[in-house]
């Protein structure tokens, strides 16, 4: 079976060097040539067009964006769709996921949306978890090819279900996180030493192992080499909001976590998104 892996930016390219490692044949394609060239070395065929790969592999996998480049990646290429396998794994609304089912559906193709949990080393590892939105034969036929990124995938529902539970757990991610940069921001500027204020929340229900994985950061104001941008935190937080409001949730929690974000972007919207504990700082005084 030949393997298309559209998109090889910071989670594409080790995912795609994942199943070079388990033993798939691989094509991959990525707008900005540069971000794929790399893999070339690891075995993988690089291609010059996104169409090429669609008209080529049995099994396509995008890691893009959003829905939008995904659009305009597919739209152009629908006939070439029939007869092959979409998988869909960047973080999009499960409305937009819903439409390209139905847009590869038309045209003869498979669908199946399995967006991941996890980072750079999770990839590189074959740890990610996987959560698949798919109708359940689809997830059984895939099922070998998704266990390369993650041992145990997980089938949520239909098409719309994993997409769902992945805004929810990285609007978690962006909750957290700003709860976090809070409360060590305030215990801060009261005179608390923060391995206080760490031994104490260690110990208790209230602690999360990401504490701990971006404590460092924020105390360094170390924000390079991100695993996870501030802007794709703020495009996921706002998907998130958009398709709860659809539904008639209440979005004011969302809403505040979001213009904290919109703060930290200002400078570092390419760095790792711990940097929002810029944005929860005490402001110097002017002058």
């Amino acid at each position: 079976m030949q393997v298309g892996f559209i998109g090889t930016g910071l989670m594409g390219a080790p995912m795609a060097a994942r199943l070079v490692e388990v033993g798939h044949s691989v094509m991959a394609y990525n707008r900005t040539a540069s971000k794929v060239e790399p893999l070339r070395g690891l075995g993988v065929a690089i291609t010059p067009s996104p169409t090429q790969v669609i008209q080529s592999a049995d099994v396509i996998i995008l890691m893009l964006t959003n829905a939008a480049a995904i659009q305009e990646l597919l739209t152009p290429t629908a006939s070439a769709l029939s007869g092959r396998t979409i998988i869909q794994m960047g973080t999009i609304a499960p409305a937009e996921s819903k439409a390209i089912h139905e847009q590869v559906q038309a045209v003869g193709g498979t669908y199946l949306e399995a967006p991941v949990l996890g980072s750079i080393p999770e990839s590189k590892a074959g740890t990610l978890l996987v959560m698949a939105g798919a109708a359940p034969q689809d997830f059984e036929n895939q099922l070998p090819l998704l266990k390369a990124f993650g041992p145990d995938p997980l089938l949520v529902g239909p098409v719309g279900t994993a997409a769902a539970l992945k805004l929810a757990l990285n609007q978690l991610i962006g909750g957290l996180t700003t709860a976090f940069a809070t409360s060590l921001s305030f215990c801060q500027t009261y005179g608390v030493e923060v391995e206080t204020f760490m031994q104490i929340l260690r110990n208790s229900a209230l602690y999360a192992p990401t504490f701990d994985k971006k404590l460092t950061r924020m105390l360094d104001q170390n924000f390079e080499n991100p695993n996870f941008p501030t802007k794709h935190l703020l495009k996921d937080m706002t998907l998130f909001q958009q398709a709860a409001q659809a539904e008639g949730l209440p979005t004011e929690n969302t809403e505040a976590i979001q213009t904290i974000i919109q703060r930290a972007m200002a400078q570092f919207a390419n760095a790792d998104y711990s940097a929002l504990y810029t944005a929860v700082q005490k402001a110097e005084p002017n002058g």
